[in-house]
């Protein structure tokens, strides 16, 4: 932990800055001697203890009195102790963390240099500093460090051991020391005269730990080694000074680690709760709080929880203010969980403790510490400090130790000065033990290492923002100090005081601060480079500036003084510039100055920044704008919005800006040509939110302006011509111009200026004008579209139907537009025109046509939408099929249409019943349409109707795909079903599968079962499907003639092999692909009647089986003495493979003499010499050897396993069976309760024993057939498994035997009354055995010997043994397994 003195062997840090801020070290101050070599870290720390001897402090105080606050005192101390163990000293140096959190540097970490310089380290603080080595000496220092007094002797310390622990009372009259050998001394801090030696205040033999004044100066506490607490009381009678020693707590019930009496600060004194004179004991378990005063009591005691046991418990006090009261809170923790204490006293007198909020951090914490009421700082295992605010638990400082290299107390929790008689558990606590190397007091706290004393105090506020400004670190500097502004940060120091004189002295430390981020980002910015390098520079700068002179409400700072220094670099002046249009936008900046206004134009304007520029104006307020100017920029650049918010809000005028926009867009849609830039962004929105009182873009009119506004806007939309108007302009051209622009928005706008204004006279006398204009303009015009033509007719069928409507139309006009719409001379936007007139129709209300001729004239249109839409309101919904048929656009809906108007409730019978009969005259079509949502229709509604539905479908392919579709497993309501039809249907099917689809024929015939096998075999027959006919005449029991016609089909590919091979022997060609094809056909339908002959061979006698293989193998060998040409070899190999193949399987089931006679009597095989067939015969006859050995081998094992095992259950059954008592465990009276009795009791292999009638009672038993035979299971071991069933539901537990033995408990009247003589009755087998069978089984991996034995045996019962293959592939034989391999070990051991 230590570096080369050399180096910086002492570490001290400025006052100004945190732990990382190193200062160079002054050799002369400190009379460091120069060496030619430094020491490494490995020499220095190997050194002996002798050379050096170090020390620790405990109980601290203030040594700088401006930070001291109102809790402070003048008076502290700092205890001492030895190093520690030196493996506390190797630990490895943490890197260290430069990452500063938001909350700034919170600590201030200073050295104590002149203690430093005269001890090897040293500590710290206020008028009075005790510090305690190893040799026994107690060094009091003053503030301003020097040597006051030396208190004892060398010859003490050889006596009594190093300084262990030290305690000042409050007003730094009386010092305590305790020693590592048990002694306890009081010192005059006056004089330095001893006063007091206590040696018997403890057992002896133990060191102390703690040594503690509580408030009262006459009472203190003393922890010693051996986990004991003590209360010392100071008397002096006569001039005679004497100690009264008390136990308050004994090690003996659980070792106490470390004690805290609650010390009350100077203003409360008087506090209720200091007459109790509360102390906190932290043991290995709990804490414990207890009340020295009146008399002892514990008030509480709190168990940690789970922990580390080499975590150190902690405890620390302090008075915190609650709901306006001040109470002492007590924190406390073992491992990474502060846990926190709320005591107060209530009115009765009573002390109440209220468990507060945890704290749980990711660390072992080794030291916990109060800085001020709400801050707390602790130090974990790894050395790392960290501040810590209560409320909000949040970390805001972290703080490495390594080179403060703190001390450990290990010696004294191990109590090596008297022989280390201490518990393993505190000694394990010993290890991260440094409680007398911190101490705080009055918001500091002293940190003792082995080369110097370190003191952490709070910074104020403006020590926190300087430590920012010093590194630069502007932003986080503006930051925090915004926080101190706001009263939001943590560990404030130094505002006091009003908040508005506060925010003020904060606000004006800001604007320091942004002052000195503007001249360094100047001063600092890149001299040489690209711009963009330049613009990164400010606009991590500038943002920076305004969001803080905004948010301080400082616009002359942001506008004058700023701006005027960043207006010296172009880059800086064009960025603020640019910054700007954020908050302007977000509202947060409504008024420019004139300067910064003209130069944000010409940026802007310079830039093509158009669009943000007409973004800024529209947000700013009009009187800071240049109008003159801002008006000629948006008009030459197109900022329309921008032109008209200036007219609005600058000048009331709401008409000039509309007569400018008509301008631009009248000529080009009047010439039928596409608006482009910005004109095209423009709608009748603008002439709305003038009708309605709102601004355009944003905002509202002024209330006193909306009616004359309102009025402008009706006289310009109706004037007859333009003011600058020509000959050829045609009348009303501003309403003409809106309608081209967006007909169907224009009519929503005047809608909604409608709804806005029906209760205005005047607004009234305009609707109705407008309304006159539009139909003047719009009807019998052909610029126009139907689409807009039937829009501006539904407009005014919505305004008609209201209640409170004014306007007049003439009734005419719709029936006009109705012809309009329906002329048949018009084809094109047919679509568009029916969907208008349908618009107009759903309306409704004075819209009255006549229906009939309605309806003529849309059926000749071809409106069938509209059809529907009347058809449905007469309920003639059968009429609306024939609309769904002939609309090509919507044919595939009408299956839904038809569905769900079947399935729904709301239509009546007769309804519902056209729609049926309609659906059925129509049902070829609906099937060509779609087969499959045919399918589903007839499934759903039409079941019964299946056979007239498929007798009037006349094409055969269409009647397959439907068929195939109604017969597949139904989805929804009938999921995973098939449909039950009539069998002809099935049949149907059959015979249509073979002509369009044969390859699903099979799948068919085994998914289906409704068909009738006659019918079906004779179908199949009809159309040469031999495989599926094979299929049924199987399933029909015909299994020779199934295999006939196999067997046929075989013959006629094995022909066409040798027909094809004589023809290309004539032709001179070879044949190969064909050859190859043939050959693989034959091998198909060879394995196709090679499983037909396994599967029937099963159920006949061996006359029978000779008649299905042997015609087989003939059929096989005929064709090989037929083949000729040049692939004649080739594929006599591979008829020879195939022969091999029939006979492996048919070995299984035919005598081996009788297989060899067929094969020599063949010609093939019976011509020329032996070594043709040699090798086959030869290789029959291995496998049948090979079989044989096989067997036996196997049989012998078995049965020795079959010997062995059930020896085993015999001896287990049999065994005695020892009771754990001689009770029952039920109803706890002796087995033998009568002398003149005889009852069955019941033994379990578990050691428990039962009554029977008490077992029967508590329903332990499952019975079989007979009470004899009746399975136990033991009551006790049941009910400690949850009560999950009897045992051998259990698993392989023990609590029901082997065999559950019945025995009797007999009276006899020939002195055997005294131990009623057991007497066996029976031994009966249980379901037990068979899990001692499983268990044994599953000792060997793989198939059991059994099942081995089991498949043997079962193929030499169906004849001999396969000669070639022992079992057919596929069939699930475990000697088909790769992985089978038979073991041939003895059976394996098991323990008696």
């Amino acid at each position: 932990m230590s570096e080369s003195p050399d180096a910086h062997s002492l570490v001290s840090a400025s006052s100004q800055l945190n732990l990382m801020e190193i200062d160079t070290i002054d050799d002369k101050e400190f009379d460091i001697p120069q060496v030619d070599t430094p020491p490494t870290l490995e020499s220095i720390l190997n050194e002996p203890e002798d050379e050096e001897e170090p020390f620790v402090l405990e109980d601290t105080c203030l040594l700088n009195t401006e930070n001291i606050d109102a809790h402070s005192c003048d008076t502290s101390s700092l205890a001492s102790s030895d190093s520690g163990d030196p493996s506390h000293l190797k630990r490895k140096k943490k890197p260290v963390d430069l990452n500063v959190t938001v909350h700034g540097s919170v600590l201030r970490h200073s050295l104590l240099k002149g203690i430093s310089a005269q001890i090897v380290s040293a500590a710290t603080v206020s008028r009075v500093i005790a510090v305690g080595t190893s040799h026994g000496l107690a060094l009091v220092f003053d503030s301003n460090q020097a040597l006051r007094l030396c208190l004892g002797t060398t010859a003490t310390g050889a006596e009594y051991g190093a300084v262990s622990a030290l305690s000042i009372n409050h007003d730094c009259s009386r010092l305590l020391c305790g020693f590592a050998k048990g002694q306890i001394t009081m010192w005059d801090l006056a004089n330095g005269k001893l006063l007091r030696t206590i040696t018997d205040a403890h057992p002896p033999g133990t060191a102390i730990l703690h040594v503690k004044f509580t408030d009262d100066p006459t009472l203190a506490v003393c922890n010693d080694s051996g986990g004991s607490v003590f209360e010392l009381a100071f008397r002096r009678v006569m001039g005679m000074r004497s100690c009264d020693s008390r136990c308050l707590f004994s090690g003996s019930k659980g070792e106490v680690c470390c004690v805290e009496p609650l010390h009350t600060p100077p203003d409360l004194r008087d506090h209720a709760i200091t007459h109790y004179s509360l102390l906190a004991m932290g043991s290995l378990t709990k804490i414990l709080v207890i009340g020295l005063k009146p008399s002892l009591k514990v008030w509480m005691t709190f168990p940690y929880g789970k922990s580390d046991p080499s975590s150190v418990p902690q405890l620390a006090w302090q008075f915190v203010p609650v709901q306006k009261t001040v109470n002492p809170i007590l924190a406390f923790c073992r491992g990474d969980t502060v846990q926190f204490l709320l005591v107060k006293k209530e009115e009765t007198g009573t002390i109440h403790v209220i468990k507060q909020r945890q704290l749980h951090l990711s660390c072992d914490i080794i030291s916990l510490s109060w800085i001020n009421s709400r801050t707390m700082v602790l130090v974990d295992s790894h050395e790392k400090l960290q501040v810590v605010d209560r409320p909000s638990q949040e970390i805001l400082e972290t703080l490495d130790l390594d080179q403060v290299q703190l001390v450990y107390n290990s010696r004294h929790f191990k109590s090596l000065a008297t022989g280390g008689n201490v518990s393993q558990a505190l000694a394990l606590v010993g290890e991260k033990a440094c409680y007398q190397s911190v101490s705080s007091y009055a918001g500091q706290i002293v940190y003792l290492g082995t080369k110097s004393a370190h003191i952490m105090t709070l910074r104020n506020w403006r020590e926190r923002v300087d430590c920012l400004l010093k590194q630069e670190r502007f932003v986080e500097a503006l930051s925090l100090a915004w926080s101190f502004h706001e009263g939001t940060a943590k560990a404030v120091l130094g505002l006091f005081g009003d908040p508005v004189k506060r925010k003020g002295v904060v606000a004006d430390k800001m604007v320091e601060i942004l002052f000195q981020f503007a001249e360094r980002s100047l001063k600092k910015c890149p001299e040489q480079g690209k711009i963009q390098v330049l613009e990164q520079h400010f606009q991590e700068v500038v943002p920076v500036l305004v969001d803080y002179c905004l948010l301080l409400q400082r616009i002359d700072l942001l506008f004058n003084q700023l701006y005027g220094r960043l207006v010296e670099n172009v880059v800086a002046k064009g960025v603020f510039l640019e910054s700007l249009e954020s908050y302007i936008i977000a509202e947060r900046l409504g008024h420019l100055t004139t300067p910064i206004m003209r130069d944000l134009l010409a940026h802007y304007h310079g830039n093509g920044m158009m669009d943000s520029l007409e973004n800024c104006i529209v947000h700013l307020d009009v009187t800071s704008l240049d109008i003159q100017q801002v008006v000629q920029v948006c008009w030459e650049n197109q900022l329309y919005d921008a032109m008209i918010y200036v007219f609005n809000s600058g000048m009331n005028d709401y008409i000039t800006p509309m007569e400018k926009l008509f301008a631009v867009i009248g000529p080009p849609l009047r010439e039928g040509r596409t608006l482009t830039g910005k004109a095209e962004d423009f709608d009748s929105q603008i002439s709305y939110c003038c009708l309605a009182g709102r601004a355009y873009p944003l905002g509202d009119i002024p209330e006193d302006l909306v009616a004359q506004v309102k009025n402008q806007v009706f006289e310009f939309l109706i004037r007859l011509h333009s003011a600058d108007s020509s000959e050829e302009e045609e009348v009303f051209p501003f309403i003409r111009t809106l309608l081209h622009f967006d007909t169907r928005e224009f009519l929503n706008v005047l809608a909604l200026t409608f709804e806005d204004f029906k209760n205005d006279k005047q607004a009234l006398e305009y609707q109705q004008r407008i309304v006159d204009i539009l139909l003047k303009i719009m009807v019998d015009n052909p610029d126009f579209t139907p689409s807009q033509v039937g829009g501006l007719f539904t407009f005014l069928a919505r305004q008609l139907a209201k209640p409170d409507n004014t306007l007049f139309v003439n009734r005419k006009l719709f029936d006009q537009v109705l012809e309009f719409l329906c002329s048949p001379d018009d084809e094109s936007r047919h679509t568009e025109r029916q969907q208008v007139l349908l618009e107009l129709l759903q309306v409704g209300g004075v819209v009255q046509f006549d229906e009939g001729r309605l309806l003529a004239l849309v059926e000749k249109a071809q409106f069938y939408q509209i059809c529907e839409f009347l058809y449905e309101k007469k309920h003639l919904y059968d009429r609306i099929i024939d609309c769904y048929l002939r609309d090509p656009l919507r044919k595939e809906e009408i299956f839904s249409y038809i569905h769900n108007l079947l399935s729904m409730p709301g239509y009546t019978s007769e309804e519902k019943k056209t729609v049926w009969d309609k659906t059925l005259q129509h049902i070829q079509e609906l099937v060509a349409l779609d087969p499959n949502k045919s399918a589903d229709l007839v499934s759903f509604h039409f079941l019964e109707e299946v056979r007239p539905i498929i007798s009037q479908l006349q094409d055969d392919q269409l009647l397959f795909t439907f068929l195939s579709c109604l017969l597949e497993p139904r989805e929804g309501y009938h999921s995973g079903t098939v449909l039950t039809l009539e069998p002809e249907l099935h049949e149907l099917q059959v015979g249509l599968l073979c002509r369009f689809a044969p390859q699903q024929l099979q799948s068919f015939l085994q998914s289906s079962q409704q068909y009738r096998l006659e019918e079906a075999i004779q179908i199949t027959k009809q159309y040469h499907h031999s495989e599926a006919t094979a299929y049924l005449l199987e399933r029909k029991g015909d299994a020779h003639g199934a295999f006939t016609v196999l067997l046929k089909t075989l013959k006629e590919k094995l022909s066409l092999l040798t027909v094809e091979s004589e023809q290309g022997e004539r032709d001179g060609t070879t044949l190969e692909e064909e050859g190859e094809l043939m050959l693989r056909r034959v091998e198909d339908s060879l394995t196709e009647i090679v499983s037909l002959c396994h599967r029937t061979s099963q159920n006949l006698n061996q006359k029978q089986r000779e008649v299905l293989w042997f015609p087989l193998l003939e059929a096989m060998m005929a064709p090989q003495k037929l083949l000729k040409g040049p692939s004649a070899k080739h594929k006599s190999e591979a008829l020879k493979e195939l022969t091999m193949k029939v006979l492996n399987s048919m070995s299984g089931f035919i005598p081996l003499p009788a297989i060899i006679q067929r094969i020599l009597q063949d010609p093939v095989y019976g011509k020329g010499k032996l070594a043709e067939i040699q090798g086959l015969i030869l290789g029959m006859l291995e496998t049948f050897n090979y079989e044989q050995t096989l067997l036996e081998t196997t049989t012998s094992l078995l049965n020795h396993d079959l010997h062995w095992s059930l020896a085993h259950l015999r001896a287990a059954v049999t065994r005695g069976l020892h009771p754990r008592q001689d009770h029952c465990n039920i109803c706890l009276q002796q087995y033998k309760r009568r002398q003149d009795s005889a009852e069955e009791i019941i033994i379990f292999s578990c050691g428990h024993l039962y009554h029977c009638q008490c077992l029967q009672q508590k329903d332990c038993g499952r019975g079989f057939s007979s009470e004899r035979l009746q399975a136990w299971s033991c009551y006790k071991c049941s009910s400690n498994q949850g009560g999950r069933g009897s045992a051998t539901e259990q698993g392989r537990g023990r609590s029901t035997s082997l065999a559950q033995t019945h025995v009797t408990s007999v009276h006899r009247e020939t002195g055997a009354e005294a131990h009623g003589k057991k007497v066996l009755v029976e031994a009966t087998l249980d379901p037990q055995q068979e899990q001692s069978w499983d268990q044994l089984r599953c000792l060997y991996r793989g198939p059991s010997r059994l099942a081995i034995l089991s498949e043997l045996s079962h193929c030499h019962s169906n004849g001999k043994v396969g000669l070639v293959n022992p079992t057919q592939q596929g069939t699930g034989s475990i000697f088909n397994n790769e992985n089978f391999q038979l073991k041939l070990s003895p059976p394996p051991l098991v323990e008696e």
